[in-house]
């Protein structure tokens, strides 16, 4: 490929590119070259040994599972792909040992990484320590604060976990502060990025490792049903977890595809406090650039970035990944939004009628199935990954909101 081709792929249309400090372009132009190297064209048989650690060590393929009761439920057949059920519980590690891997082969022995939720900080830990690098990760505050099981997790595989006070104390200033580490460190470190999203090449390659969500998913319905699904559906903060699920499907015309964004309290802004109380950056952003990379995000009139809110720390984000922007201003994509009692509501439903415990964004996805019609009668829904780290937010926010469902803990006092 020349090196012409390989510019006109930085971006999706209007979105996307390499908006990064001139210090940073060394980093980006090598990543680029062993992205086109190893992970497009397989050299040194990159792709296969890719493949063999997500079976061995990941544990994959993931099973694609009839969610018998919520069928009844919604008079749909609902299948449910079980990301959850990966090693270390999420779909990260799909992008961790990729690009762990990658760092191998381009000869850098130090990672370090972002995470909000705390599950690609785990992953990428869980990687490093699997594939012998040293990991640093950085976190908000805030994130922190609720998710502290995740943290011991990072801590437990010998990562560094270092906390980020500034701002909102959440992934967006993070993600600040892993870029001016690596542009610290460019020679030795490479920045596993945890999304869809920042400069090219990592949102093409963050949706190739994560591919394979959607690759299995295709083949499974297939083989289960006879046929491919009426609709699709995925969370979206970044939008990792949702690219991976669609990138297969994105052909395939008559399959709708659903992005799931958190809707906090409203999609409403309040730009005299900086704020805005959701994380719907497709449904409600405008064309900027964030982290690297022209999409849509959170902003206001003056173009300041607002602080975003999930009840789900992995969607709290303000802006979401260039593709899956191009996706939706083309029409390919539906946007939806599920606010945070929804979210809550569907936890719960979740585990009670299929015995499965959700992350809170998987339960976004599960959310919009009860307010959807359009669906058609065969769906597949994401379940990016298990609850376990979400149980102590779960439990003060359902008591906070009086969640009808929610158990009763008062036992336990």
């Amino acid at each position: 490929m020349s090196e012409t081709e390989r510019k006109t792929e930085t971006k999706f249309g209007e979105y996307g590119g390499q908006y990064v400090p001139e210090v940073l372009m060394p980093a980006i132009e090598e990543l680029q070259s062993a992205y086109e190297r190893y992970v497009r064209e397989n050299e040194d048989g990159f792709v296969d040994e890719f493949r063999r650690h997500l079976r061995d060590f990941g544990g994959r393929p993931t099973p694609l599972q009839r969610a018998d009761a919520l069928s009844e439920r919604y008079d749909r057949d609902v299948y449910l792909k079980r990301e959850d059920l990966l090693h270390g519980g999420a779909h990260k590690l799909n992008n961790a040992l990729g690009q762990v891997l990658l760092a191998k082969y381009m000869g850098k022995d130090r990672i370090v990484a972002e995470t909000g939720a705390g599950q690609h900080g785990t992953a990428t830990a869980m990687a490093a320590a699997y594939l012998d690098v040293d990991c640093e990760v950085y976190m908000g505050r805030t994130d922190i604060n609720r998710q502290r099981p995740n943290v011991f997790r990072m801590r437990t595989h010998d990562a560094e976990v270092n906390p980020v006070d500034a701002g909102s104390g959440t992934l967006k200033e993070a993600i600040n502060e892993t870029m001016r580490d690596w542009a610290a460190n460019v020679e030795d470190t490479h920045y596993v990025i945890g999304s869809v999203v920042g400069p090219h090449p990592f949102p093409r390659m963050v949706r190739d490792f994560q591919s394979v969500i959607g690759e299995e998913a295709r083949e499974q319905i297939r083989e289960r049903a006879g046929r491919l699904p009426d609709a699709v559906l995925a969370c979206a903060g970044g939008g990792s977890n949702t690219m991976g699920a669609f990138h297969r499907f994105v052909g395939d015309e008559d399959v709708a595809l659903y992005a799931v964004e958190a809707g906090g309290s409203g999609l409403t802004v309040d730009e005299a406090e900086g704020v805005a109380p959701h994380s719907a950056s497709l449904a409600a952003g405008e064309d900027g650039v964030l982290h690297g990379a022209r999409t849509k995000l959170l902003q206001s009139r003056d173009g300041q970035i607002l602080e975003s809110h999930s009840v789900s720390a992995g969607l709290d984000y303000s802006g979401v990944g260039p593709e899956l922007a191009h996706l939706v201003e083309t029409g390919r994509v539906t946007p939806a939004s599920v606010g945070d009692d929804a979210a809550l509501e569907a936890f719960h439903r979740l585990s009670k009628l299929e015995g499965i415990i959700p992350a809170l964004e998987s339960s976004h996805a599960v959310a919009y199935l009860e307010e959807a019609e359009e669906l058609g009668d065969l769906v597949v829904v994401t379940v990016s990954g298990r609850g376990d780290k979400d149980l102590d937010t779960v439990i003060e926010e359902s008591e906070k909101r009086g969640i009808e469902s929610a158990p009763e803990m008062g036992v336990f006092e």
